[in-house]
């Protein structure tokens, strides 16, 4: 900004220069207009140096500050998990949604990169932004949702630079979807680019490693999962076919119980009547909710009785894990996940698979660190406080 106010001075100086040097004759007009141009132009670079324009999911162009040094993530969830481990650091984040800090501070992100426990998460309460508290952060950028237009506009109006991260652009293909926010990231910040395209390619690996081990299970005998994203004594919240449990089933070759479900998003409310109807195999449990796998067994939410679920009594109900981020959503997890869920819900298909191995392995080479048996049953046992915010 200080440099585009030296620019905008600098040229009203020439200006004035030019009209003084009027009475000067032709000759002294025509140079200083020489000079004009050749300082707009030098200015016009300064300024080209100081931004660059993107496109955001929303398909808008955005212009980005070319060094960005404060950043602010919003209502798009994932993305705290997801900049910390694309930057290798949180140092710039000074703002965070309270949905994306309890899962920080309950998860391994809090631990791997304690900076981010210090961002300040009181510019949002619930769905409302405080813009007030916004502008004391000084953002050079903001994330948030493409789909929330109210969001975007309200940051416009405040000239804060705000861009739009879509869930939902790539039907929910987490591989997919990850990819896409990571590329957006490395034309905002190419010098941290390498980290992301190892996650990718480690995703895709893994992917197809699984995808090769279930590709012949008969239809007939494919497991039937629910995921509940959400479950508590007011409602009860699945994946239909246009949400991330549909990816997680098709991925590790599992039916998605509510595939027939055509809403988007976690807008799939449903109740005890249809879970009878499908009467799954698995159920996953998401970190969205505070729901635990001893909650069904119980029959400890509201009225429900679960006691005649085919997963229930079989012990078949499992919460996700929390790693970096909940692992439900596109994340640096993906590869171990997938491993995860194709273990949880094929587990003759893949005796040999080490779990707590790969996991180690796996934040061995990313980050750097060696997980305790504790961090690694911490993430695979995660506790219900990584909910807390998310309504």
């Amino acid at each position: 900004m200080k440099k585009k106010l030296m620019a905008m001075m600098m040229c009203l100086t020439l200006t004035v220069g030019t009209f003084a040097g009027c009475a000067g004759g032709e000759t002294k007009e025509a140079e200083d207009s020489k000079t004009e141009e050749m300082s707009d132009k030098d200015s016009e670079q300064e300024v080209s140096k100081d931004t660059i324009t993107i496109t955001d999911h929303a398909d808008r162009e955005v212009e980005v500050p070319a060094e960005i040094n404060r950043i602010v993530v919003a209502d798009i969830y994932p993305m705290a998990s997801v900049l910390t481990v694309f930057l290798g650091s949180a140092k710039k984040l000074v703002g965070i949604d309270p949905v994306c800090m309890s899962a920080a501070e309950s998860g391994l992100l809090g631990e791997l990169f304690p900076e981010i426990l210090d961002a300040d998460t009181s510019f949002m309460n619930g769905a409302d932004l405080n813009v007030e508290s916004l502008l004391a952060l000084e953002p050079d950028v903001v994330f948030c949702s493409a789909g929330n237009s109210e969001l975007i506009s309200t940051l416009e109006n405040a000239q804060i630079p705000a861009v739009g991260i879509s869930p939902s652009k790539w039907d929910y293909d987490i591989l997919e979807t990850y990819d896409q926010w990571t590329a957006l990231l490395s034309q905002m910040f190419p010098e941290n680019s390498n980290k992301s395209e190892e996650i990718s390619a480690y995703s895709k690996e893994v992917y197809e490693q699984v995808q090769e081990m279930v590709k012949d299970i008969p239809q007939e005998e494919k497991k039937k999962v629910l995921f509940l994203f959400q479950y508590d004594d007011q409602q009860m919240v699945t994946s239909g076919k246009h949400f991330f449990g549909q990816f997680w089933c098709d991925a590790v070759g599992a039916l998605n119980a509510a595939e027939e479900i055509e809403v988007d998003n976690s807008n799939a409310v449903i109740n005890m009547e249809q879970v009878y109807q499908w009467n799954p195999d698995v159920i996953i449990i998401t970190n969205f909710t505070p729901t635990q796998p001893e909650d069904l067994y119980h029959n400890a939410v509201g009225g429900d009785d679960w006691s005649t679920v085919k997963a229930v009594q079989d012990k078949q109900v499992y919460k996700m894990p929390l790693g970096t981020y909940r692992s439900y959503t596109p994340s640096a997890d993906t590869p171990v996940t997938l491993y995860w869920m194709a273990k949880t819900v094929y587990p003759d298909l893949f005796p040999d698979l080490d779990i707590t191995k790969e996991v180690k392995d796996y934040y061995q080479d990313l980050y750097q660190v060696s997980l305790t048996d504790d961090q690694i049953e911490r993430m695979y046992n995660p506790s219900s406080a990584a909910a807390e915010n998310f309504d």
